[in-house]
């Protein structure tokens, strides 16, 4: 079952230097300036720095489907604090996950135990991998280069397609329709519960307004082209002020 548990934290949720984008590259910040207009635009996405969902889903392992509802808040690229409860093979769980900065921690029923240097620097890789695509505003800052990697299809719709390479040195690939400038797919390297590699390919899908922010309501990630999890997003808040506490280590 903690196999499960490390697939499903790997997946849900939500230091270095590199040069950011640049003010001559047109073609790519055409593309992420459409991105962040369509999403909302740049001055509501900055507000959306911290922010609560809901959501539920399902999740295949080994070759069963397991439904789950989990509940996050996030600030940053580095702060995030998950709650899930589910089923597994008919036993029921509840499990949390928590990363503040450096730290973090993972909770199973009343196990706790701390993320080693690794274990931290996987959780951050899950939740900017969640984030950006919601946002965009981080891949023009500081930190994140950003540069084309040309043109493809997505559900038979052209898009442009953007590699990043964030602070970290792991790249990835996230596409925007042409048409609408929303982002449509994201593929990146990922590490599963043992320590191996996937390419993993998340699809983002009807997109709604959330008082003047538009999130994918429905997600899905597959890996190595097998379905791993599809999740429906319930609620989604902006946060003014996080409590520091949210972020402490579980009790």
């Amino acid at each position: 079952m903690r196999q499960f548990f490390s697939a499903l934290f790997v997946v849900i949720v939500v230091a270095g230097s590199a040069n950011p984008v640049r003010a001559d590259n047109a073609p790519v910040n055409a593309v992420l300036d459409k991105a962040i207009k369509a999403l909302g635009g740049e001055a509501k996405l900055a507000k959306a720095e911290a922010f609560s969902i809901k959501s539920k889903g399902v999740i295949t392992f080994n070759g069963n489907d397991n439904p789950f509802t989990s509940g996050s808040t996030v600030q940053g690229l580095d702060r995030y604090h998950s709650e899930f409860e589910g089923e597994f093979g008919g036993n029921k769980f509840q499990a949390a996950v928590v990363l503040n900065g450096d730290k973090g921690w993972r909770k199973f029923a009343d196990n706790l135990m701390d993320l080693d240097a690794d274990a931290v620097a996987n959780e951050k890789r899950t939740v900017y991998l969640q984030v950006i695509p919601a946002t965009i505003v981080p891949l023009k800052s500081k930190g994140f280069k950003v540069e084309s990697a040309g043109e493809e299809k997505v559900a038979d719709k052209p898009v442009n397609v953007l590699k990043v390479t964030p602070p970290d040195g792991k790249d990835f690939t996230l596409s925007f329709d042409k048409e609408s400038g929303l982002p449509v797919r994201l593929v990146a390297k990922v590490r599963g519960f043992q320590g191996e590699e996937f390419t993993q390919e998340t699809t983002f899908t009807d997109f709604t307004d959330y008082d003047g922010i538009k999130r994918a309501k429905h997600v899905e990630s597959k890996r190595d082209g097998q379905t791993f999890v599809k999740t429906e997003l319930i609620e989604f808040k902006v946060i003014e002020k996080v409590d520091p506490k949210t972020f402490d280590k579980p009790a």
